[in-house]
């Protein structure tokens, strides 16, 4: 189904996650959970029938040899491979258009394997470039931070190596999209690859040095 409704669209791969009414004419929103899961296996409450995580949670002790090149660790939900510096698996960009729903995303796999599972990390900017803060309503009472964090099956599918897509993130509502902004960044810092049914992820990857709590419009060359 999915492969088909891509075939349909030109400029843009649409997908669809469960529960979301589909609409063959835009982009829609995908599901995601508005921060990092306990588990891998809730990583989508949106979605009940969303594949399921496979690696553990749990820490074996030992390192992955199968971690992409340039990170290292156990691949596992609560020890990724980390990697450092620029590195990234995924871009990320704002099309420059926000509607009700929220903003919405250019996302290419830039990895030569097939991802599942993401983690998102949104920026806001001013006229100036200067980072603007985000309100935080999950929390109690609610508080400013840096970005707006979300995890999850968030591709309705799955994200194929070189694979592109125009997505909206369901935990990025227009609402969370602060006055004052001009424009919009974000940045994949975290990605799980599908094992071979590409219902279940095998493997977890992660960088933090490209998502800064005080970052540059622009990211991190």
């Amino acid at each position: 189904m999915q492969s088909a409704m891509r075939a349909l669209t030109a400029a843009a791969v649409v997908i669809v996650a469960s529960g979301c009414s589909k609409d063959e004419e835009k982009p829609t929103a995908a599901s995601a959970a508005p921060s990092a899961p306990p588990a891998p296996t809730s990583a989508e409450p949106a979605a009940s029938a969303a594949p399921a995580a496979s690696a553990s949670a749990e820490s074996s002790g030992a390192p992955r040899a199968d971690c992409p090149k340039g990170s290292a660790g156990e691949g596992t939900f609560a020890k990724p491979c980390e990697a450092k510096g620029k590195d990234r698996m995924m871009e990320v960009a704002w099309t420059g258009k926000t509607d009700d729903k929220g903003p919405f995303f250019r996302v290419t796999n830039k990895s030569p394997l097939v991802i599942l599972y993401g983690k998102i990390a949104v920026y806001f900017y001013d006229k100036a470039g200067k980072q603007l803060e985000v309100t935080d309503t999950a929390a109690t009472p609610p508080k400013k931070v840096p970005n707006r964090v979300c995890s999850g099956n968030m591709f309705g599918g799955v994200m194929k190596a070189n694979e592109k897509a125009v997505l909206q993130f369901s935990c990025v509502k227009k609402e969370h999209v602060p006055e004052g902004t001009a424009a919009i960044e974000a940045e994949m810092q975290g990605v799980g690859f599908a094992d071979a049914t590409e219902k279940k992820v095998d493997l977890y990857w992660s960088n933090h040095d490209i998502v800064p709590d005080a970052r540059k419009k622009g990211g991190v060359k």
